[in-house]
């Protein structure tokens, strides 16, 4: 069988100016987010498949790379399904890994506990332009807090780190699935099927309201329904205030916390925002089923997707341990930001010039050695040093390392 040079369908290799840029953004991500208070911490690529497929992924689960049991555990000719050749896959969240860690070392965390985890997720997706089946996400997640506190944290060390990379513009939107379901509920749409109700939902800002009726009408639920539906958000859209009128008007069909809660974080992110805005959404639903209170996403101007979003889920991590135990994150889209600073040109800020020393051929030792101590010392000042052999083509070579950012270039000769 011929090898191929080409990396594995869905992935790729990544180049050096790219590398550079990564780098220096987990650099900053880790920076940033020390500031907040969060710890960073690591979770294994391979997860138990148990957990993996335990209905809390969404449609992640659908896309599942599966490992195969190992030694005696592998029996192929008894195996009946999937699930009987495999115990472990890869994981396609960083969430699911958090809270089972979580759940095993909670005793010997800090409660609350603020994670920071940044590290490679797998999808069995299909491949297309800007989506891979291994690419990094960077979270953020407090677990053990059950004030707004933290929501209000996640949103500022987010939207901080955002304006540190250089993007200004951007948006934060904000909702609460609480909300939601009073609104479904207040419609009359039957408990068991609201998912479906959000799906639809969440389609508005590309179909409008007339395209969710008709979604909605075609997926069998009463006209009566669908047209209260479509009264509630024709009347929203008139208030000022739209969280106080839905907390006035889905009263008995929803907590009255879910509106008060919204409203407090809105409230002091929007007093504390520098360079960011902060908008009110009832229409965000995201995708994740876990999602029990708080969510929201962060759109850039200019780009047709967000680039990072999160929120509550306050059930997951008592599905491990039995003990309810109040939990939120927020997750940047690192990939789609790489994206965007590669098409921008973007330079990492304050590299210093690099030098590169070219060497003739057959340089003998003794010289050799006197220009290495040369070189040595100036890595030991915190420079970057190259050494290198130099080419025939010298100005060809002195370009190539000029796209590298050397600046310096010091040619040594045989005496």
């Amino acid at each position: 069988m011929a090898l191929s040079k080409k990396p594995v369908n869905g992935m790729k290799d990544i180049m050096p100016d790219e590398m550079k840029i990564r780098d220096y953004l987990i650099d900053l991500i880790k920076k940033t987010y020390r500031e907040f208070g969060f710890t960073p911490m690591e979770t294994p690529v391979v997860e138990h498949l148990a957990n993996l497929t335990s209905k809390q992924g969404g449609d992640n689960e659908k896309l599942i790379f599966k490992i195969l049991k190992r030694g005696e555990k592998l029996k192929i000719e008894e195996a009946k399904t999937d699930n009987d050749l495999s115990d472990s896959g890869l994981r396609y969240d960083l969430t699911v890994p958090l809270v089972r860690y979580y759940s095993n070392h909670m005793n010997d965390l800090p409660k609350p506990f603020k994670a920071l985890q940044i590290g490679p997720v797998f999808r069995a997706d299909r491949p297309q332009r800007g989506r891979f089946r291994q690419f990094y996400q960077c979270d953020i997640d407090i677990l053990g807090e059950p004030s707004n506190i933290a929501e209000i944290e996640l949103i500022l060390a987010t939207t901080k780190l955002l304006s540190r990379v250089g993007f200004d513009g951007f948006t934060v939107i904000i909702n609460d699935r609480r909300l939601l379901k009073g609104m479904a509920a207040f419609c009359g749409f039957p408990e068991e099927s609201y998912d479906q109700v959000f799906v639809e939902l969440d389609k508005m800002d590309k179909i409008g309201m007339d395209g969710v009726k008709e979604g909605l009408t075609e997926l069998g639920f009463e006209p009566a329904a669908i047209e209260k539906l479509g009264w509630l958000f024709a009347e929203l859209a008139q208030k000022e205030d739209q969280v106080g009128w839905l907390k006035e008007t889905l009263s008995g069909c929803m907590d009255d916390n879910a509106a008060d809660s919204l409203a407090f974080i809105m409230k002091n992110v929007g007093e504390l925002s520098t360079g960011f805005r902060l908008k009110f959404d009832p229409t965000l639903v995201r995708g994740m089923s876990y999602y029990t209170g708080t969510i929201f996403e962060i759109q850039i101007d200019g780009l047709n997707a967000s680039c990072g979003g999160g929120g509550r889920y306050d059930k997951m991590v008592g599905k491990f341990t039995n003990i309810e135990t109040p939990a939120v994150g927020f997750s940047i889209g690192f990939e789609r930001i790489i994206t965007i600073l590669m098409e921008q040109g973007f330079k990492v800020p304050g590299e210093e010039g690099a030098t590169a020393f070219l060497l003739e051929k057959n340089m003998p030792a003794e010289r050799m050695t006197e220009i290495m101590k040369e070189a040595q010392a100036l890595r030991e000042d915190g420079k970057r040093v190259l050494v290198s052999v130099m080419n025939k083509n010298k100005k060809f070579q002195k370009e190539q390392l000029a796209k590298e950012g050397y600046t310096e270039f010091k040619e040594f000769f045989v005496r």
